[in-house]
């Protein structure tokens, strides 16, 4: 039963990396805009992130660095795609290969460097519980400033006006446009939140879920937060509830192999992505449930004058 425990927090944790980024993604993407840069995001974040705790010893400030690196790239690449109108495909891919090679240029020296000792975290007497203590109530606080993450980002969306501003620029620029609100502003603030998010993730990868740091660490998770937003049909809980399950997937082949289970070691890495990839099928099998849930300008520019 205490393995099951193990396995369940370790599926919380590895969730909780896609979630933030998926949920950043998700920003960017109700304001109309795809970044296909998640993944050179995260990494710049990583080694930034990285590099602050070991100057520093404090995480929260690698944090913070995180989302600043992530935030920065973020801005470089909206005014790329909102005032300059280049492709945002081109543009994103652009940006994550720029992110994989910058962030293993930068992270040269710090490949053998180590963090100061990793805390413990433990809800007061929850912590204690048997079995459920150690599966939900020893987790980093990143883990449930996630969660509440996602409650703030329904509230935001679908119950306050500046949501609403937000998603109204996603379905039809042109006619937010018309009623005086400030499109690209808008945009690019979404996109810089969504940077910063992704930058946060980052962040958590480098010094939380594994503390260290490795070229192309991120190992894809950029991808996967990517295609998140549409298997989440571009809901906020449902992004949360799609992140818990990859997660658990890319922890379950820890899972197998500790318990001696013989199954080939390459089939068992290649399982977040085929999950991925069997979870894209089946959502692409029917483009008219995408289409209604999908913000009406994803990815289409928008031109002020016209």
């Amino acid at each position: 039963m205490e393995s099951y425990a193990l396995l369940f927090a370790s599926m919380l944790n590895a969730g909780t990396v896609l979630a933030i980024a998926a949920l950043g993604l998700l920003i960017n993407e109700k304001a109309g805009i795809v970044n296909l840069g998640a993944e050179g995001m995260m990494l710049c974040a990583a080694i930034a992130g990285f590099a602050t705790v070991v100057h520093t010893g404090s995480d929260w400030l690698g944090f913070l660095a995180g989302m600043g690196a992530g935030a920065l790239l973020a801005a470089a690449f909206g005014l790329l795609v909102i005032w300059m109108n280049t492709n945002q495909y081109a543009t994103g891919l652009a940006l994550s290969l720029f992110g994989a090679g910058f962030s293993a240029f930068a992270g040269i020296g710090y490949v053998q460097e180590k963090l100061p000792e990793r805390p413990h975290f433990s809800l007061p007497l929850l912590g204690d519980i048997p079995v459920l203590g150690s599966a939900l109530f020893r987790q980093h606080p990143m883990v449930y400033l996630a969660i509440g993450l996602v409650g703030w980002l329904v509230w935001f969306l679908y119950r306050s006006r500046s949501g609403l501003v937000l998603r109204s620029v996603g379905e039809s620029p042109e006619a937010a446009h018309a009623l005086g609100y400030p499109v690209r502003r808008i945009r690019l603030l979404a996109v810089v939140a969504g940077g910063a998010l992704c930058g946060l993730a980052g962040a958590y990868i480098s010094v939380i879920y594994t503390p260290l740091w490795v070229e192309g660490m991120v190992a894809g998770k950029g991808w996967i937060a990517l295609a998140l937003t549409t298997f989440a049909t571009w809901r906020p809980a449902r992004v949360l509830l799609g992140a818990y399950l990859f997660g658990g997937v890319t922890m379950l082949q820890f899972h197998l192999q500790g318990t001696g289970v013989e199954v080939a070691s390459e089939f068992l890495n290649m399982l977040p992505y085929l999950a991925t990839i069997v979870v894209l099928a089946l959502i692409s099998r029917n483009p008219a449930w995408i289409r209604v849930n999908m913000p009406a300008s994803l990815g289409k520019p928008f031109y002020p004058g016209t």
